[in-house]
């Protein structure tokens, strides 16, 4: 006779669900700007996502206001500091913007990027 032992597993439902933003043309920047970081890096930025998808709202240090309606994920890399800004919208986070920084302030012209995106939304 076979026992089975049945486990019963608390899945966790997403707060958000999170979507990268898609222009006109159909280009998806912030997915075109992850996959282009190395895999390790892409693998962590990712996470630091997910952790907004499950736990939001999520305050500092993850998570910033940047404007009305407009957040950064922050992600200091072993090699990089980089940036996804993002919006809610109805209980999806849109990915609009990511980056990696160069200084301490957010450039004038990344935020405005995101902004710009945002508003077609």
């Amino acid at each position: 006779m076979v026992n089975l032992i049945r486990y019963t597993i608390a899945v966790q439902k997403p707060k958000l669900t999170v979507r990268f933003f898609r222009s006109t043309q159909g280009r998806e920047p912030v997915r075109e700007w992850l996959k282009a970081l190395p895999g390790a890096d892409r693998k962590i930025v990712g996470d630091e996502i997910r952790t907004v998808q499950f736990g939001w709202p999520v305050g500092m240090p993850l998570v910033r206001k940047m404007d009305d309606g407009l957040w950064e994920v922050r992600v200091d890399l072993a090699e990089r500091i980089v940036r996804v800004l993002f919006t809610v919208l109805d209980g999806e986070a849109v990915l609009l913007h990511g980056f990696t920084k160069k200084s301490r302030r957010t450039p004038a012209a990344d935020l405005n990027t995101a902004r710009r995106r945002k508003a077609t939304l």
